[in-house]
């Protein structure tokens, strides 16, 4: 099955890591360092959070599990099966891991949908980023706010678009959504949260979406209306570029049926310069068996196989069953014609299919 933007009667983009693309080796810094200052002076925390070594900037991985009740890091196959996992920082030997999971299903692992059944209790780490930015308040703010540049591939909302697409910004969109609370914009269901206003710093909540420019927080549904009335289409088609598979392409494909393409900012994609597929032995070689590998493709190493299969994760089942297509940046299709038909992710295809330009590498 094939894709083309041509066929869609929407374009849609998330700001973070779509139209503003983050220098990571010195943004991500930046933010572990406002969370450990912080953790330190106000919590309590020992001092040595502030001194990470190199050798543990690496441990962070695109979506690992943590065990709650064990407090273990964990790997997953597409099957639930954990692959690999780690107490604190340090690696579990195979031995260690299969007298503490065995080869079977993990147990917060739902086969049917292929979620986690702990998701819901998973605590995330959030802040009221207006606020912050506009007070100047703590320590990643008023950084970001001194030299956008050195941080970012562009620059934060208003002050990012204006920086990346220059001050009338606003022109090249027919609507401007912020502070959408996603995955909550496309779930929030039967009881859909109102769009509200930004004239005059007010928050007016309005009953439905009938007109173009900014607005603030919102759903699907009302906006979907709305898209009637401008396209002059009964059911428009869209499509909807984004970076997080929890809050964008999940939600979106599964409660809205958008199309969704994933930026895998992770992946090391050079502008879309690179057509060629590599060898199938480059897209199956892994890394040393301590760390976590790829995110895609691992190896299902036994204590009586020490060569190992080479299965797919969950992340990459999570990608193939919610993305149209995976891509590292907006760069890598700019140069492309609207109608350019991509191989897209589908079960009659391959589970790397839908990957442009190319499948994932061992070193994404």
């Amino acid at each position: 099955m094939r894709f083309s933007l041509a066929a869609c009667n929407v374009d849609g983009f998330n700001l973070d890591h779509i139209l503003c693309r983050y220098n990571l080796p010195k943004s991500t810094p930046l933010i572990y360092n406002s969370f450990a200052l912080f953790l330190v002076k106000e919590k309590g925390y020992d001092k040595e959070l502030l001194n990470v070594t190199p050798e543990y900037w690496d441990f962070c991985f695109k979506s690992l599990a943590l065990d709650l009740e064990d407090g273990n890091f964990l790997k997953l196959a597409d099957n639930g099966t954990v692959l690999k996992a780690s107490h604190d920082t340090k690696m579990m030997t195979p031995e260690v891991l299969a007298e503490a999971y065995g080869k079977k299903e993990w147990k917060h692992f739902l086969l049917d949908t292929g979620w986690l059944a702990t998701q819901e209790n998973i605590i995330c780490m959030t802040t009221t980023l207006t606020w912050c930015f506009k007070e100047n308040c703590g320590i990643y703010f008023p950084e970001i706010k001194r030299d956008p540049g050195r941080y970012s591939h562009s620059d934060y909302c208003r002050l990012f678009c204006k920086y990346i697409l220059g001050n009338d910004f606003a022109d090249l969109f027919d609507i401007v959504i912020t502070n959408a609370l996603k995955p909550g914009f496309f779930s929030h269901l039967p009881s859909q949260r109102p769009f509200r206003t930004l004239e005059n710093h007010e928050q007016e909540a309005l009953p439905s979406l009938d007109k173009h420019g900014w607005c603030s927080q919102g759903n699907a549904v009302h906006l979907y209306e709305l898209l009637k009335k401008m396209t002059g289409k009964p059911e428009p088609k869209i499509v909807y570029f984004g970076d997080s598979m929890h809050s964008d392409t999940f939600p979106a494909c599964h409660y809205s049926n958008w199309e969704t393409i994933l930026i895998l900012k992770e992946r090391r994609g050079d502008g879309g310069a690179r057509r060629q597929r590599p060898e199938k032995s480059r897209i199956l070689h892994l890394k040393n068996e301590a760390s976590w590998a790829v995110s895609f493709i691992d190896s299902d190493v036994g204590l009586e196989n020490t060569e190992g299969s080479l299965i797919y994760t969950w992340s990459c089942k999570r990608i193939s069953t919610y993305s149209t297509i995976a891509i590292p940046n907006i760069g890598a299709i700019a140069e492309l014609l609207l109608d350019y038909k991509f191989t897209r992710f589908s079960s009659s295809n391959s589970k790397t299919a839908g990957y442009y330009p190319y499948p994932p590498l061992s070193k994404d």
